[in-house]
C-alpha cells in the first residue's frame, strides 16, 4: 500500500513537471468519454471476478459439507 501512495505521488510530480492537469484532463469531454469507457469494462471484469470467486467459495462449501 505504501508503494501504491509512493508511485501516485511520483506520478503526479512527474505530470507537475510536464506541464500536465489532471483537472483538466478530467473536465474534458474526451477524458470524460475515455474515463466513460474505462469504467464499463473496471465494472464488468469486476462483475466476472465476483461471479468467478462465488463459485469457488460455494465449491469449496460443497466438498466440505
Amino acid at each position: 500500500m505504501i508503494r501504491f501512495i509512493i508511485l501516485v505521488v511520483i506520478l503526479i510530480l512527474a505530470l507537475s513537471y510536464f506541464g500536465i492537469s489532471i483537472r483538466d484532463i478530467a473536465t474534458s469531454s474526451t477524458g470524460q468519454d475515455n474515463f466513460s469507457f474505462v469504467m464499463v469494462y473496471i465494472r464488468e471484469g469486476w462483475a466476472i471476478v465476483t461471479v468467478f470467486v462465488a463459485d469457488i467459495i460455494q465449491s469449496a462449501r460443497n466438498v466440505a459439507s
